[in-house]
């Protein structure tokens, strides 16, 4: 399909959805190409060129090589009112997954996948910058697209921020959005306060004293070490936590020893950490430590601990929110409509931003069951109705409009 837009004076630009779904042919092209040629984090070298290519042409302003591979596109209204600037912030990476699926995008990069559904954030930003350069009458203020990389890891927002990418103009306020396989095509996440959850990492060796597997009183059995931490650490999240609050600790690898009769001398476990609660950050690492520290002592074991802190809590302002909700009812067309309770313990760096200015981060429900399209996030056969993509602009566009037009946006 040649990349050419149909000419906006044959569109009802008083239609916003109509004029919006014209562009889903281009919308499609633009999610297979991305989802054939996946980049992982801090690589985003070809889906960036192409993004630029786009913005070139259609004669958006931006600034490339930000934090690598980031780009930030700036589209200044023509509609007198506001002065206020918008943010809309969209991910490009993608994962170290072999895809499994038999379509005719299937990615071509052996080991990459877009498996979580930013080869689509990036298309519906793509489609959100043009439609609002051809409608520049329509809103004032300003808009500013991020295209973020390496939101898998280690993080791309947080080096955005630091490059300036919500600087000249500063922003005032900004939204994201997630396609989200664990809600249905045709409706919204959206709530005020803690969407998703903060992340944190740890690492963990213990030093014990290897020996025959026959002669136990010789050695320092690590194994047995580790597994006493293991299951102490269950007892932060039931002990130590306030019951009103939610949080995980997980003990997601653990391994030591290499054969039948051998005592190992060392175990290393791999772990994450997730609260919505700011007032936990350091809590968790220092109780994990308190555990690990007493439990090696008591078998005369040593250790080694690290621990990182990758991303906050993902915090919607209330007020944002709010805007985002009262769009969501006049774009979703089901009966479910618009899914208030859809935490989740995954994480976002979108969470820097939010850190920032005030903002909202919502789901967009991208699955559908009757054609297979609900395999979950991170899955080697995840896809999603491309359906989903259209209406993600049409939520963009309109919360921009809302946004720089009324009080909330003064």
């Amino acid at each position: 399909m040649v990349s050419t837009f149909p000419n906006s004076t044959n569109v009802d630009l008083s239609r916003v959805r109509l004029s919006i779904r014209l562009l889903q042919p281009f919308l499609v092209e633009w999610r297979r190409r991305f989802h054939q040629k996946p980049e992982l984090s801090f690589q985003e070298n070809l889906t960036a060129e192409f993004v630029s290519q786009k913005l070139q042409e259609w004669g958006i302003e931006h600034q490339t090589g930000i934090a690598k591979t980031g780009i930030v596109a700036t589209i200044e209204g023509k509609k007198p009112g506001s002065e206020k600037v918008l943010a809309i912030r969209a991910d490009m990476d993608a994962l170290p997954i072999q895809e499994l699926n038999e379509v005719p995008y299937r990615s071509q990069h052996d080991g990459v996948m877009h498996a979580c559904g930013h080869d689509g954030h990036t298309a519906i930003a793509l489609g959100t910058a043009y439609y609002l350069q051809q409608h520049r009458e329509d809103f004032p203020g300003t808009v500013k697209i991020i295209f973020q990389p390496a939101e898998e890891g280690p993080g791309g927002a947080k080096p955005m921020i630091d490059a300036g990418a919500l600087k000249n103009p500063d922003v005032d306020a900004i939204i994201g959005l997630h396609l989200w396989n664990n809600l249905p095509l045709g409706t919204v996440g959206v709530r005020a306060g803690a969407l998703m959850a903060a992340v944190e990492l740890f690492d963990c060796t213990i030093f014990g004293k290897g020996g025959h597997g026959a002669i136990p009183h010789q050695t320092i059995d690590s194994v047995v070490v580790a597994a006493q931490i293991v299951n102490a650490l269950q007892t932060i999240v039931a002990r130590n936590v306030n019951p009103i609050d939610s949080a995980v600790v997980t003990v997601g690898a653990l391994h030591a020893g290499t054969t039948h009769n051998v005592i190992a001398d060392t175990a290393t476990m791999k772990g994450t950490v997730r609260y919505f609660n700011p007032s936990y950050q350091g809590f968790f690492q220092q109780r994990i430590e308190q555990i690990i520290a007493g439990i090696c002592q008591s078998y005369g074991a040593n250790y080694d601990f690290k621990y990182c802190e990758l991303y906050p809590a993902t915090i919607n302002d209330a007020g944002m929110a709010e805007l985002v909700r009262s769009v969501a009812e006049e774009v979703v067309e089901t009966p479910v409509g618009i899914v208030p309770e859809c935490q989740t313990m995954g994480g976002e760096d979108m969470s820097y931003f939010l850190q920032e200015v005030p903002g909202c981060y919502f789901f967009l429900g991208s699955a559908n069951q009757a054609k297979n399209l609900a395999y979950p996030h991170h899955h080697p056969r995840f896809d999603f109705d491309e359906t989903v993509l259209a209406m993600g602009v049409e939520m963009f566009v309109r919360c921009v409009e809302r946004f720089l037009s009324n009080s909330l946006g003064e």
